[in-house]
């Protein structure tokens, strides 16, 4: 499993944002202060479980049969995910 991508500020709990990005075959470095997309806030874990979901077409009973949850438990699962990405975007 991946690490989870650092988002807020391990001091303050404020969102980081992106200074620098850099190209590993030619070197070009591209400098800003560039927000972190909404979905790149997610924890790892939501991030897997959405990239799931888009795979099996938004089909919940496909989740839940991959997760081996039942469907109200994918679905409770959804909406957390729903309500954290809410949260990012006010």
């Amino acid at each position: 499993m991946n690490t989870n991508f650092p988002c807020d500020c391990p001091s303050c709990r404020t969102p980081l944002k992106v200074k620098c990005l850099k190209c590993e075959n030619c070197d070009t470095e591209v400098n800003g202060l560039f927000t972190l997309p909404v979905l790149a806030r997610l924890p790892i874990d939501n991030q897997e479980f959405i990239l799931q979901f888009v795979k099996s077409s938004g089909s919940l009973k496909d989740m839940a049969k991959y997760l081996g949850l039942s469907y109200p438990t994918v679905r409770n699962l959804l909406d957390e995910i729903i309500q954290k990405i809410k949260s990012y975007e006010s």
